[in-house]
């Protein structure tokens, strides 16, 4: 590779200089990335030329665009020759006393045009240069994207014709800090001639997770809607017991169950309000939803034409269906709604352990009413009451006797039968954006009607998912028959290991003979937290990287900038987002070699 698309990062002298030939640099630290607002919050950030990456035989993968803030969505518009590339950059999203637009870098007000942690699209040129931008800056009088964020989807109306530009984002900030961001996710039209972003739909769910990722087609907006929180039952876990509670997509009843929170004696059940029991209650579908429609763990959808008055459900019984995509005509899915859903998660009121990620399909029932998938009852085959989900014990669990017990049921009994997904992810990899193989990008491992499957990995709740751990990476799940699209061949596409470390198996699946850790806790070059992934009008598959994310799980305990044996201050903490982390990886497919260009 002749040189990087992006613009020349500052050098910090002779240790940096080492740390970017790959060199071991004993008693020093390179640390590149920080976050203002926490000094001592710095980490190892050298993409170079992605060396650490491995792909299959026949790819090569290499840095499109560095230095981002928290991107986590691409779209193009153009054609193979002459496209144009806009990235969404989310803002604040993650829960953490470090996430703070107000006051990073001296921004008193957190408006400033260059504050990181506001949202913002910005618009790059098909080399990887930027040619516009920011658009849809937060403002003080209201203007742009809500400035606490996090904003995650975006989407143009024709794909890469153009047309429409649309967008969701939230005013979640460190997830709804005690109720102030419920009910502010929206779908929001964004006029980039024009810098301006104005509100389709607002008054959508914002608890656990926001409306996500955004999908047009047929003349409806298609969306993601996350659960409002971890497994069904509000919790300190969620905005300290003040985030909205579930909202049922269709009329269920609660169990007699209830959920004891040990450190203020608050008892509460599923669908419900924090500390405001309903044993045994029959709950209305909709219930304190803004608009009819509106549900949570839902996909959800509206004609474009009256979107604020026509939401309807397309399937429920989702914790957090991240990743959303069509099918095309001619794939064994028949042009259907692939999802990926992210599984439960060892905290909170009703805390789970072991619970897997799923991939399915989310239709309509023929009457026109929702598929419901099982959850908050089944996690993917099997019901939440097998002893394998039984938690083990977190100080995130806000009743520690439940550790080793059996997940108690929150409905009384399913509202219909349960679809089962197509194929279950390991626990805590938070499988995400996904996309679909275009037949240009087709050869070795990757076969017709392939596709691809971002995994952000885990945030340090629970224990490993194995070794090596699978997550911050990218998976393959083939489809091996045309007409059965129930058979699945799975594994990983893209991932990190050391230069000296990758090998192939004589197919030409990576692997590697050492550690696959997220790049800068392992102080790697190399992937971090993909969030989604996308084809472009060139046949590339982009990656677009979230960045550095410090988690409870202590995954980078070098990280004192001084000494690396001094951890950072727990009171940072459950997580800490590092502005200028973020990059856009491009993988494309080549005659051979072993995966990187090293002209």
């Amino acid at each position: 590779m002749t040189s990087i698309r992006v613009p020349k990062q500052k050098m910090l002298g002779a240790a940096v200089a080492l740390a970017l030939s790959g060199l071991a640099l004993p008693g020093i630290v390179f640390a590149q990335g920080v976050n203002k607002n926490c000094p001592e919050e710095s980490v190892y950030y050298n993409p170079s030329n992605g060396e650490d990456i491995i792909v299959p035989k026949g790819f090569k993968v290499e840095p499109f665009i560095t230095g981002l803030n928290f991107p986590t969505d691409i779209a193009f518009v153009g054609n193979k020759g002459n496209f144009k590339v806009y990235v969404l950059e989310s803002g604040t999203g993650l829960p953490g006393k470090c996430n703070n637009r107000v006051g990073y870098g001296g921004d008193a007000t957190g408006f400033a045009a260059n504050n990181p942690f506001t949202p913002d699209i910005l618009v790059f040129d098909d080399d990887g240069h930027r040619i516009g931008g920011p658009i849809g800056k937060s403002t003080a009088t209201g203007g742009g994207f809500q400035p606490d964020g996090p904003a995650i989807g975006l989407a143009f109306e024709h794909n890469f014709q153009g047309g429409t530009l649309y967008a969701t984002d939230s005013n979640q900030g460190v997830r709804g800090a005690p109720g102030s961001g419920n009910n502010t996710s929206r779908i929001s039209r964004v006029d980039l001639a024009g810098n301006t972003v104005s509100t389709l739909i607002h008054g959508l769910p914002t608890g656990d997770h926001p409306t996500e990722q955004i999908l047009v087609k047929d003349g409806w907006l298609y969306w993601s809607q996350g659960s409002a929180t971890n497994s069904g039952v509000t919790g300190h876990d969620n905005g300290g017991g003040g985030n909205q509670h579930e909202i049922a997509c269709q009329q269920i009843t609660l169990s007699m169950n209830t959920w004891k929170a040990v450190s203020d004696g608050h008892v509460s059940t599923g669908y419900s309000n924090h500390g405001k029991p309903r044993p045994g209650a029959t709950i209305p579908a909709f219930e304190d939803a803004t608009s009819k429609g509106m549900c949570t763990g839902a996909i959800l959808r509206a004609k474009i034409s009256n979107p604020q008055n026509t939401i309807e459900p397309v399937a429920w019984g989702f914790r957090n269906p991240y990743g959303i995509r069509f099918s095309p005509g001619d794939h064994p899915l028949k042009g259907q709604l692939m999802y990926s859903e992210n599984g439960e998660d060892e905290r909170g009121a009703r805390p789970t352990n072991n619970t897997p990620d799923r991939l399915g399909v989310a239709r309509q029932n023929p009457d026109g009413t929702p598929e419901w998938h099982g959850w908050p009852d089944r996690f993917g085959f099997l019901d939440a009451s097998q002893s394998v989900f039984n938690p083990k014990g977190s100080g995130a669990d806000d009743d520690p006797s439940l550790a080793g017990q059996p997940v108690k049921r929150v409905l009384a009994f399913f509202p219909q039968q349960p679809v089962a997904p197509l194929a279950l992810e390991p626990a805590d990899v938070a499988a995400v954006g996904l996309d679909f193989v275009p037949d240009s990008f087709v050869g070795g491992v990757v076969k017709k009607n392939g596709v691809l499957v971002a995994r952000e990995g885990d945030f340090g709740f629970s224990q490993a998912n194995g070794t090596p751990e699978a997550g911050h990476d990218v998976e393959l799940v083939n489809f091996t028959k045309t007409d059965d699209p129930s058979e699945l061949r799975l594994s990983r596409f893209a991932f990190n290991c050391r230069q000296g470390e990758q090998t192939w198996d004589p197919d030409g699946t990576p692997r590697c003979n050492g550690e696959t850790e997220q790049a800068f806790a392992a102080r790697m070059r190399g992937i971090n937290r993909p969030t989604t992934i996308r084809f472009g009008p060139d046949g590339a598959a982009y990656l677009v990287d979230y960045g550095a994310v410090r988690d409870p799980g202590g995954s980078d305990p070098d990280s004192g900038v001084v000494n690396r044996t001094v951890p950072p201050p727990q009171g940072n903490l459950p997580l800490v987002q590092i502005p200028g982390t973020g990059v856009i990886w491009k993988i494309t497919r080549v005659s051979g070699g072993h995966g990187h260009d090293d002209d």
